[in-house]
């Protein structure tokens, strides 16, 4: 029979950390805490498991789930010495979230259940303070109310300023008893006006009513599109975790807190975090109150006048460093705890590893390798690599003038520009247009998360370094500066004010991550500096991996960035791209309107010396490495002028009539041109464009070898080829201005002509094609759309709802389709190397810089993969976290 519920608490526990695909993250790790014999108050999980229980039963409990949850609470009365829903011996319980992968925020938390109306009175009485107990029922009836019952939190926010603005009171510790008292009753009275029901008072009906909402969450909008950015499955579900209330809001000597073991910004080795005193844990991360600095360096770094918890509580903080350190060795990674501190005794209530920038995973990864807790193949496997976007953003130039509007804190590093927008909605919306923004908010929360995806920075004027702007912004990668207290939002008007300016939506200004700064305008910005940890990570990544990696690249500006980030060599020069500008463009069209060869021949005898000079510069810059050229790719049209603007408007730049490039707009027109006359069927029919490209990639050779003494020896690739006779065609053809040039420049070349494998019927026929082919290079994009059937300029329209409705797990375009297109691209590898042992192996498409197609790539054997500038350091340590997966 399946179990349902795991028990832990008093140093035992019926899970292990390696439980959380049924137990969750911190239902496994507080399980393992208990066994380490932490201090961790007793409680239990109800299994992952049985969310998809729920969801797949038209959200209903296992049947035998009551009867376990029931044996559970009495197993945590045993050791907490209370029962629950006991007036008498009263213990209260929260109960959160706790999915596989850490969601942050993203997912809902119920404090302080089983107060009621007389349960209240109970704990009144047995705390001694009744101030402490009207203040616990409020929070509980507010985040229930919101959590479960579907009210907004800004219901009772309303309620409780206006209580405080009457009273004359600026803070909640302010409240006297009798005035949260008062508060709660005006909080009901908006419950039944707004449900027409009462609060619950019943605590089992509370118990259940939360559990429903927690599992209901792994569902609501903000988990989804975390999900969705963070490829988290649906089909993994949520625990529920269940635990004995300790409380950090019992007066002075109560707290409750938020630290890392090490730095998240930067990966110092120095305990990180923040607290709060006379508090519950969703203050410090809600950002409403601005928290203290746990150590007492950390205190005077900040200039903070409030004092640290090591000073104010001593004891409760040596016994959190000692347990920091113990956890972190046993775990051999960065942890990310939260704890309670109740009337100076110290309970653990979570610990996970925890998220961290690019820079920071960088600094712990290499340093807990010289430190012996992990060896290089785990410091490598510790880095994500798509979070290395991180570290190729530009940072403010240290030379810039800079007109600062406000300070905050620097919650994550990194700079951005763009104009201020106040919403989030308003955020995407800009986003989709091609605007750059700054989401600017009082303070966020999870259903921001959409807005914060948008935006290219995050500035709010409330919360802490571990509030949830900075947790979900260093996730992201993006620059955020929070807690900008001397900022005035007002949504209303559109405007946040400071010092006497006032800045309003649609400005713009510039965050700066690394020193919590806020700038007036657009500020220079410098390009990344890649050394240090990084340098050290990437020389460990090279001496494992097995593929080589190259970019795709056709301009110098583009092949010099990617030489800078390591590519070792160009996997693919789109040669069309050099065609789009000034004379080019001229020359191209004059072609395209000859109606004979010798017009074509004409024309092209223009663009030849153009093609050659670029490149001459591309072989420059590889010095020797492999250059992979592909032949004109796109159909003629897409050079043509498209309105009866733009035909005028080219007519007379060119000096034919308006008509006949109107004509031959028309008489090129296709109505599927990603299947239509492109490719190598152009050079078939046009033997002369393939030829003028021959002759420029060749002469180029040449001139280059001769310029840097070191040999060129170009790959020349066929694209879109289905049958052996279209690549023997053109290779005729190429191999024929080969033996020319090699003639005329008293000098022999080497090259090698391949082509791209982007049809499922040059898959299926590699072995045959293989036979005229030197290399391939498996071009995933269009293999993708060939396969699938599906217009990739069109498919977001539908994939999208694909992706949420479960038919498609990941965009095909994004990650490799392994199971049908990676079919397609292992048929080619093995029927190609079974005709030609040595040939060259690559992929081209946008798949070569995803680390998962990366994986899929060193599994099937290919040789390299060539990707754009910015991906190279990520498939660079993708490539050596597939090859330290296999050792």
């Amino acid at each position: 029979m399946t179990k349902w519920v795991y028990t832990f608490g008093d140093g035992k526990a019926e899970g292990r950390a390696g439980d959380r695909n049924l137990l969750g993250g911190k239902g496994a790790n507080l399980a393992e805490m208990c066994s380490l014999g932490l201090p961790v108050p007793p409680g239990f999980t109800i299994t992952t498991e049985a969310c998809n229980w729920y969801f797949s039963n038209g959200r209903k409990y296992p049947p035998e789930l009551q009867g376990e949850v029931e044996r559970a609470l009495d197993h945590v009365a045993r050791i907490a010495g209370r029962r629950f829903g006991d007036r008498e011996n009263l213990l209260l319980v929260s109960v959160r979230s706790g999915a596989r992968a850490s969601m942050p925020g993203m997912m809902d938390t119920v404090l302080n259940l089983g107060l009621n109306d007389e349960t209240v009175e109970t704990l009144a009485r047995e705390s001694g303070d009744p101030r402490f107990a009207y203040d616990s029922y409020r929070r509980f009836i507010q985040m229930y109310s919101n959590v479960v019952l579907g009210l907004d939190h800004d219901l009772f926010e309303e309620i409780l300023e206006s209580e405080k603005a009457r009273l004359g009171h600026e803070l909640d510790t302010e409240l006297s008893a009798a005035e949260w008292k008062r508060i709660i009753g005006l909080y009901k009275e908006r419950i039944d006006e707004e449900l027409g029901k009462p609060f619950p008072q019943a605590p089992e009906e509370q118990l259940w009513g939360a559990v429903g909402a927690v599992f209901s969450s792994w569902m609501n909008q903000r988990a989804i599109t975390y999900r969705r950015l963070h490829d988290i499955p649906e089909s993994w579900g949520t625990a529920v975790n269940v635990q004995a209330m300790v409380f950090g809001n019992m007066g002075d000597t109560s707290a409750t807190g938020v630290a890392f073991t090490r730095n998240p910004s930067t990966g110092e080795k120095a305990l990180y975090g923040e607290f709060l005193v006379n508090a519950q844990g969703e203050d410090v991360v809600a950002g409403i109150r601005t928290p203290q600095n746990i150590t007492e360096a950390a205190r005077i770094a900040a200039g903070s006048d409030k004092p640290s918890l090591e000073k104010l509580m001593p004891e409760a903080y040596r016994s959190f460093v000692d347990i920091s350190r113990k956890l972190e060795s046993h775990y051999r990674d960065m942890q990310d705890l939260e704890f309670t501190i109740e009337q100076g005794k110290l309970w653990m209530l979570q610990t996970r590893s925890g998220k961290r920038t690019a820079k920071a995973a960088m600094k712990v990864a290499v340093d807990m390798a010289a430190e012996g807790l992990i060896g290089r193949d785990e410091a490598i496997l510790r880095i994500e690599p798509a979070s290395l976007d991180q570290l190729l953003h530009p940072t403010i130039d240290p030379s810039a003038r800079r007109d600062v509007v406000a300070v905050g804190l620097p919650a994550s590093p990194g700079a951005a520009t763009g104009e201020i927008v106040f919403s989030s909605d308003v955020a995407e919306d800009a986003r989709a247009k091609g605007r750059k923004v700054i989401l600017v908010r009082v303070e966020t929360s999870p259903e921001d998360i959409h807005g914060m995806h948008a935006a290219e920075g995050i500035l709010t004027t409330r919360g802490g370094m571990t509030s949830h702007a900075a947790v979900v912004a260093r996730g992201m990668g993006k620059p955020c500066v929070s807690g900008a207290g001397s900022l005035r939002v007002d949504y209303k008007a559109g405007t946040v004010s400071a010092g006497g300016k006032t800045l309003r939506e649609g400005d713009v200004i510039t965050i700066d991550g690394a020193n919590g700064q806020v700038l007036k305008g657009a500020v220079p910005m410098l390009q990344p500096e890649l050394s240090g940890d990084f340098a050290s990570i990437m020389k460990w990544a090279d001496a494992i991996r097995r593929m080589k990696v190259r970019t795709n690249a056709e301009t110098p500006v583009d092949a010099r960035m990617a030489r800078s980030f390591g590519a070792e060599g160009i996997g693919l020069c789109r040669t069309e791209h050099m065609f789009f500008d000034g004379d080019r463009i001229v020359a191209m069209r004059e072609m395209i309107l000859a109606d004979t060869e010798e017009g074509r021949r004409t024309a092209l005898a223009k663009l030849l010396p153009m093609q050659r000079s670029d490149f001459v510069e591309l072989f420059e810059i590889m010095a020797g490495l492999p250059v992979t050229i592909r032949l004109l790719d796109p159909p003629l049209h897409e050079f043509l002028p498209k309105t009866e603007e733009e035909i005028a408007e080219v007519a007379a730049v060119m000096g034919v009539p308006a008509d006949k490039l109107r004509h031959r707009t028309e008489e090129l027109h296709e109505f599927n041109p990603m299947l239509g006359h492109r490719g190598c069927r152009l050079a078939v029919s046009y033997p002369e464009i393939a030829e003028m490209q021959a002759r420029a990639i060749f002469e180029a050779a040449v001139e280059a070898a001769q310029k840097t003494g070191k040999p060129v020896v170009p790959e020349v690739m066929v694209p879109l080829v289905g049958l052996v006779r279209e690549l023997d065609y053109v290779k005729a053809r190429i191999d024929e201005t080969a033996k020319k040039v090699m003639e005329e420049k008293g000098t022999r070349i080497d090259y090698l002509v391949g082509t791209m494998i982007e049809l499922p019927r040059a898959a299926i026929r590699a072995d045959v094609i293989a036979g005229s082919a030197e290399f391939f290079s498996f071009g995933t994009n269009d293999l993708t759309q060939t396969t699938f059937g599906i217009s990739r300029d069109d498919a977001a329209s539908f994939l999208e709802i694909y992706r949420k409705k479960g038919v498609i797990e990941q965009d095909p375009f994004v990650s490799l389709d392994v199971e049908g297109v990676g079919e397609l691209v292992r048929l080619g590898v093995e029927k190609g190397r079974a005709a030609r042992p040595g040939i060259k192996l690559g992929i081209c498409g946008e798949h070569g810089g995803d680390p998962a197609s990366i994986a899929f790539c060193e599994e099937v054997g290919l040789d390299y993969v060539s990707c754009s500038p910015f991906r190279v350091p990520i498939a660079r340590l993708a490539a050596a976290q597939a090859a330290a997966r296999k050792r």
